[in-house]
């Protein structure tokens, strides 16, 4: 599973695989074998990498952390691929107008407007399955669908165009 970390403000992507149950971690294409054990149900964690040991304090939930190594503090966020991809088409709705296009491969389950509708801003214009999570696909701005260039059962790829839209 491919994640996005950040680490006190620095981006890093980060891949894990479990292998023979032993954790394979590529940071920033950097390959590790990591291994890991949880000391106790309240974030306290062993990790062994690269022949160094290290005792973890871990606290928060699964997209945002906190990590207390030997005195120092990080502060974590993380996204998986499928979370990345939501956050960005959120991004590009604030943008407004113009074209809505796939963030993420997928498949278009369902179109929910026509050429000609009139739509708000947020309002769902189709819905697109990714990763085995229907995603509704939003208006980024007000306006009237101009065109649609996708059917459903049709697979698209990232950044394939969607919906033109025109402002009102």
């Amino acid at each position: 599973m491919k994640y996005f970390v950040t680490v006190n403000g620095k981006a890093h992507e980060v891949e894990v695989v479990e292998r023979l149950g032993k954790l394979h971690v590529r940071c920033d294409g950097k390959d590790m074998d990591v291994d890991y054990q949880e000391v106790d149900s309240l974030g306290q964690v062993a990790l062994l990498a690269g022949g160094r040991s290290w005792g973890l304090s871990i606290e928060g939930d699964e997209h945002q952390v906190t990590a207390g190594i030997a005195g120092h503090l990080y502060a974590v966020e993380i996204e998986d691929e499928r979370e990345r991809a939501a956050h960005a088409a959120e991004r590009e709705s604030h943008k407004g107008g113009g074209t809505v296009k796939s963030v993420m491969p997928g498949v278009v389950v369902k179109l929910l407007v026509k050429e000609g509708d009139t739509v708000e801003k947020g309002q769902p214009l189709l819905i697109l399955e990714a990763m085995k999570m229907q995603n509704e696909i939003a208006a980024s701005s007000a306006g009237t669908v101009k065109a649609l260039f996708v059917k459903e059962k049709e697979a698209v790829a990232s950044g394939a165009k969607l919906v033109a839209l025109a402002a009102n």
